[in-house]
């Protein structure tokens, strides 16, 4: 099933996507629901974030090749990660399908972008096993992790460079029926691609970063975690679009644009 917040005729409410109608539904997801006999075609509502979380979560460097490039930047020797490490990212800087991510005006050429899964918590879970660590997850959504590149190496930490308005693009819906196995994510830059991976190849998976984690604290219905990417991404500059598509998800498309003051 694919859930959606949407907003139609002033209204804002939980929707069901079946094709190209979107379905009010009573209810929450994460809880009891039903259909109503509300129905809007899909291009005649707008799509919103799919949801506030309680705690944004992120992985790090999740991907080889990612971590890969990023070391020969740097000119240091690959060093792969030995257990799950969670951060954290800021509710401030999410904004939904079709938005504009905004480009701060003291901002240098070095803002990248990188297309991530994004597992949505739906269950309370604390001290999960890897084997059950899946029990939890209701389903997933496509994050784009916009970052300064140049903040982020100059500052003590990423409050800016990856935190600043409108650089967590996410959406467009949650998906909770897809095979990991099969997905792949295709990242394109005004429609060229940019970058393409298998999104579960992974260097730990979402049940060993889900069993870390909860040994710690405990998960909540609404939060999630952004899994990380592969590859690296070119400059952007202001009018380009970015698109991020992951199998038997859908696709996430936001344009940059310049801060006007």
């Amino acid at each position: 099933m694919r859930f959606a917040k949407m907003t139609a005729k002033g209204k804002t409410s939980w929707a069901l996507i079946e094709g190209d109608r979107a379905i009010e539904i009573s209810g929450e997801p994460f809880g009891e629901w039903q259909k109503t006999a509300t129905k809007h075609d899909l291009a005649d509502v707008k799509i919103e974030i799919p949801l506030i979380p309680r705690t944004f979560y992120c992985a790090g460097l999740n991907y080889v090749k990612h971590l890969t490039e990023a070391a020969n930047r740097r000119g240091e020797v690959p060093n792969v990660p030995d257990r799950a490490e969670i951060g954290y990212r800021a509710q401030n800087a999410l904004i939904a399908h079709d938005e504009d991510v905004i480009i701060p005006a003291d901002a240098t050429g070095k803002v990248h972008y990188e297309g991530e899964l994004v597992a949505v918590i739906g269950k309370k879970a604390k001290h999960l096993s890897e084997a059950d660590a899946m029990s939890c997850v209701f389903g997933y959504t496509i994050g784009n992790d916009v970052s300064e590149r140049t903040w982020q190496k100059a500052d003590r930490g990423l409050w800016r460079a990856k935190n600043a308005d409108t650089f967590k693009p996410m959406g467009p819906w949650i998906e909770t029926d897809v095979d990991l196995d099969a997905m792949e994510t295709t990242v394109r830059l005004n429609g060229k691609v940019s970058n393409h991976f298998k999104t579960n190849d992974m260097v730990f998976s979402i049940p060993q970063f889900i069993a870390e984690m909860t040994k710690y604290f405990t998960l909540w219905p609404g939060d999630v975690i952004w899994m990380g990417t592969d590859g690296s991404s070119p400059d952007l500059k202001a009018g380009d679009v970015v698109e991020i598509d992951i199998t038997g998800i859908g696709t996430l498309r936001n344009k940059f644009v310049a801060e006007t003051r």
